[in-house]
Formats: structure tokens, sequence, C-alpha cells
């Protein structure tokens, strides 16, 4: 018998989580300087956890799709339109 997909470990804590432990909150909260050490940890207020992605890159390098001439062995070949 096989392990489901979602039991397995290989990943599990490297994928995006919704819920903070406290521990993470205060720290957020502390770099907000929205807790100070006098506070209790209890009732902690709400803290934004969103993930961020960077956009996609593209196939082509950059010189080939701004029009620039491309090199071959030290030759210059002009871009085919």
């Amino acid at each position: 018998m096989s392990i489901d997909r979602s039991l397995k470990l290989k990943g599990a804590l490297a994928r995006h989580r919704n819920v903070l432990t406290r521990a993470e909150r205060v720290d957020r909260l502390k770099a907000e300087e929205r807790w100070t050490e006098e506070q209790s940890v209890m009732a902690l207020p709400k803290v934004a956890h969103r993930k961020s992605h960077a956009g996609r890159k593209s196939a082509e390098p950059k010189a080939a799709a701004a029009g620039e001439v491309a090199t071959i062995e030290g030759e210059e070949v002009p871009k085919a339109e």
C-alpha cells in the first residue's frame, strides 16, 4: 500500500502556511514596533501574512527580446524578423 501524496513530508515545511505560530506573530509585531516586552503574549493583535512571489521569467533573454544583435562565435548575426 502506498502513502497518499498529501501525507508525504518531503516539502511539508517549505510550503506556505496560512497560520503563524505565537512566536512568529510576536517577531512580526516587534519588527512593526506594535509589541513590547511588557505586553502579554495572550490576545495578540492580528498579523497579515501574505504569500508573495516574483513574476515569471521570460524564456528569451532580454537582449534578444529588445532586438539587439546576437553574437555566435565572435561573429555578429542580425536577428531575423
